[in-house]
């Protein structure tokens, strides 16, 4: 088991994103360097109000504890009350064109004593359906698993499916993608292998896609759009998220965990789609689980 080795390429990965998708917006990700009381801490890079991007952040934490928050140790029972450590990358983009989808992705590594796993996945919220996106960023994720095991994707994408659904509203939150949890499959060499190629992949799924769409013409109705689609977003993180109720369960750092949400966001019980319009396709079938691959 070699925390040391995942350390690294966690930082390595959030300074590779954050380089690029800065020099895609033509700004640099601020940088704020933090540490947690209870031990441990991290360093949340953020971009606002960019040409691209409305609100990206990607952080990277390694934070530690004397005891597991019960979040963590509700279904392994065992692990309660023993010592941890975390350390993981998590991202959310923004994009200021509704046309531009929002992505999320997140890695992980979870240690307590001799017990460990690794998690992660990414999904895509696309705000205006385009199915050629969807291929291309689920057949990116199948790709980067297969030299690994073929049978992750399938899995991964199954578990995703059912993970990022709000059950309250009985939809998906987005298109999906893949997610992971408590993943321990063939050691921790080929585990972390699993993880690498998650992050690893999230600039050549999302990318193609942001290059085919930033420069889409728009207007406040799609600006409305978004803002609807966006407090979606919103119920899910602070409602569903495991993540966020682990955060704020151990103590952590509450604007690094919520710098998921996005910056303009619209809650409208009575608004409804025009039938046969591009809002009404991307609210019904469009978002169910399809096989886009």
């Amino acid at each position: 088991m070699n925390i040391d080795a995942v350390r690294n390429y966690l930082l390595g990965l959030q300074e590779t994103i954050a380089a690029e998708m800065g020099r895609q917006d033509g700004r640099t990700f601020g940088r704020d360097e933090w540490e947690r009381p209870e031990g441990g801490g991290g360093i949340t890079r953020i971009l606002e109000n960019g040409t691209l991007l409305e609100r990206a952040g990607v952080g990277f934490s390694h934070v530690k504890g004397a005891s597991l928050p019960p979040s963590a140790s509700v279904h392994r029972p065992e692990i309660a009350g023993r010592p941890w450590e975390a350390l993981g990358v998590s991202l959310v983009f923004h994009p200021v064109n509704p046309y531009v989808p929002t992505v999320h992705m997140n890695v992980r590594c979870f240690v307590a004593g001799d017990v460990w796993w690794f998690g992660g996945g990414m999904d895509l919220t696309p705000y205006y359906g385009f199915e050629e996106d969807c291929v291309h960023f689920h057949g990116t994720l199948r790709d980067a698993l297969i030299p690994l095991d073929p049978a992750l994707y399938p899995r991964f994408k199954k578990t995703c499916d059912a993970y990022f659904f709000l059950k309250h509203r009985r939809e998906p939150r987005g298109i999906g993608g893949t997610f992971f949890d408590d993943f321990t499959l063939g050691g921790f060499d080929h585990a972390f292998g699993v993880m690498r190629a998650t992050g690893d992949a999230l600039l050549p799924a999302y990318l193609p896609i942001v290059k085919r769409r930033r420069e889409a013409a728009y207007g406040t109705r799609e600006r409305d759009f978004q803002a609807y689609r966006r407090g979606r977003y919103v119920e899910f993180n602070l409602v569903w998220d495991r993540g966020t109720l682990f955060g704020l369960q151990s103590g952590g750092r509450t604007e690094s965990i919520l710098m998921s949400m996005p910056p303009v966001v619209s809650w409208r019980y009575d608004w409804k789609p025009e039938p046969g319009s591009p809002e009404a396709r991307l609210t019904s079938d469009f978002l169910t689980g399809k096989d886009w691959v």
